[in-house]
């Protein structure tokens, strides 16, 4: 007979279990599933139910693993939150943006920074990059930096300029390039983070005190969508590595973390200089209580489709001319990424183009070619683009792939009429493809280029729908229970966790999601409405628990 802590009953339980066994209860020890029955509750004669354990009926409820995002930036979120929103909607010109600018700029003194996110030159009246020209407008004294929704681009004001040190005779850096008017000079807009770095250096610091409590407020909005495992897709430094082993080691961020770590912190003269992987899991484990892991050293090799900085076999559908540009030269990072590889890391880079997807597959080939390793599950991020050859070299390697699947619906009609064309964009994200190549994916929100839910990547992946309500590429949907493991069991095998999480079995760690509705048995398109009324990480209740009980 077992003693159990917490046990749910009258459930719709989906185990996602590799045979997607359903049932009617779970039971739960020390954090544990130790219990889980056909039935809507276990005979007596099965567990001990004492004063200290805790019954939750759930009335029909759905009970499923805790959701799993491989690829977001929790704490760039958390700081966001206090910026201003750039984004359309609310604004729906330049100047609605220039006007929240010019009232922040009156309510704080000269000279502090006004900081704003989201803005969408496409989705703009003017159909344009805001420029230096029109913040000078609205703060003329304060510096401005605002990023573009796409996160690889950046619009800042004269002042911000000249903090930086950025004249009109600066020479592009590798790996991104300066916006420029009609006579060449500098117009404000500046493309990728080799860009955007010399501003943003300048700019005022958190501490690792405040960084901590944002990543709080966050973690907050991530167990509300029943997120129990989290993944942060770009570590940069001290500071936020600090404040994240800080707040998972307090709880102030009671999900489990996984931190990809920036390829630079790695190199010679890095934080993590000579560093294997083994060595830094290791670190990473000991200081947060056993609460974060290593994930991968993280490079990009392209930009954003929609900042017309990824990297594109043929040129842009709009803008014939262009086809972007590899971050790094072929062969230097073909031997950056063979050193990573010989260290122990997994190693996980940024594609959204066609070309960078292939010269990632290509620098990984070589890698692997030095120095053979098994099971490596060396990832590719968004795979926007990815080619049905691209695809076969990716499962041919034992390359899995993170999806950004939320773009079919917020850039979707955008990538067929102005970056991709019709026949491009209609395949973006081709998961139905992965599952044809038994490729291990995974989705993700990217957070915040698009608001945290999992049930809206499910939902995305499921139905393929533009903000116009057609569907983008119909032969690239996938049913229900493959987007849900995506979300949960996939997740936890590019983990490397699949043995303890991602599925209701028996040994596994209790990390739950209690959803209002079963997403099986709805109509498809509801999927992204339905509510999160709990979730639990090992047992223990962080969101809605009191409300279900009480209900």
């Amino acid at each position: 007979m077992s003693k159990v802590d917490l046990l749910f009953k009258n459930a719709n339980v989906l185990t996602l279990d590799s045979k997607n066994h359903r049932a009617g209860s779970v039971a739960v020890s020390e954090g544990r599933i130790v219990g889980i029955w056909k039935e809507k509750e276990p005979s007596k004669s099965e567990l001990e139910i004492t004063a200290q354990t805790d019954v939750v009926d759930l009335r029909g409820a759905t009970l499923i693993p805790g959701f799993i995002d491989t690829h977001n930036h929790i704490l760039a979120y958390g700081q966001m939150k206090n910026q201003l929103n750039c984004g359309t909607p609310p604004n729906r010109t330049i100047n609605d943006i220039v006007e929240i600018i010019r009232e922040k700029a009156k309510e704080i003194p000269a000279g502090e920074w006004i900081q704003g996110y989201g803005y969408d030159d496409t989705l703009l009246l003017e159909k344009r990059h805001i420029t230096r020209k029109d913040l000078d407008q609205a703060a003329p004294h304060h510096p401005v930096y605002i990023t573009h929704t796409s996160g690889h681009l950046a619009a800042v004001n004269s002042l911000a300029l000249q903090i930086g040190g950025l004249t009109d005779t600066i020479s592009d850096p590798q790996g991104g390039h300066y916006g420029r008017d009609e006579k060449g000079r500098l117009n404000g807009v500046l493309y990728e983070s080799a860009a955007m770095q010399p501003v943003m250096n300048q700019m005022p610091k958190l501490t690792v005190d405040d960084m901590v409590n944002a990543l709080g407020e966050a973690a907050k909005d991530y167990v509300a969508q029943g997120i129990t495992t989290n993944s942060d897709a770009a570590i940069f430094g001290k500071d936020d590595f600090e404040a994240h082993l800080k707040a998972a080691e307090k709880g102030v961020n009671p999900m489990r973390t996984q931190l990809l770590i920036m390829h630079h912190l790695l190199r010679k003269g890095g934080m993590f200089e000579g560093y294997s992987a083994a060595e830094l899991d290791r670190e990473i484990r000991e200081r947060s209580g056993g609460m974060a892991r290593l994930d991968s050293a993280k490079l990009f090799q392209d930009g954003s489709i929609q900042g017309l900085t990824g990297a594109l076999r043929q040129p842009y559908y709009q803008n014939p001319d262009v086809t972007g540009g590899l971050i790094h030269p072929q062969e230097a990072f073909n031997e950056e990424v063979a050193d990573l590889h010989q260290r122990g890391f997994r190693i996980a880079t940024h594609g959204n183009g066609d070309r960078a997807i292939g010269s990632i597959v290509e620098a990984y080939e070589y890698a692997l070619s030095k120095h053979p390793r098994g099971d490596h599950r060396h990832r590719i991020e968004h795979v926007q683009t990815a080619t049905s050859e691209d695809l076969a070299k990716m499962r041919e390697l034992g390359i899995a792939g993170s999806f950004f699947i939320n773009h079919v619906y917020y850039w979707g009609d955008r990538h067929e009429k102005i970056f991709l064309g019709p026949e491009r964009a209609r395949r973006i994200s081709p998961l139905a493809e992965a599952i044809k190549f038994n490729l291990l994916f995974t989705l993700h929100s990217d957070c915040p280029i698009t608001p945290i839910s999992p049930l809206f990547s499910v939902w995305a992946a499921v139905n393929r729908l533009k903000k116009d309500g057609s569907i983008l590429g119909p032969e690239q949907r996938i049913d229900v229970i493959a987007a849900l493991k995506a979300m949960t069991i996939y997740g936890a095998q590019l983990n490397f966790a699949e043995s303890v999480l991602g599925s209701i079995e028996i040994g596994k760690q209790a990390d739950f999601a209690v959803l209002e509705a079963d997403p099986t048995a709805i109509h498809p398109e509801e999927i992204k409405d339905v509510s999160i009324l709990a979730t639990y990480i090992a047992g223990q209740p962080v969101y809605g628990h009191e409300a279900i009980k009480t209900s």
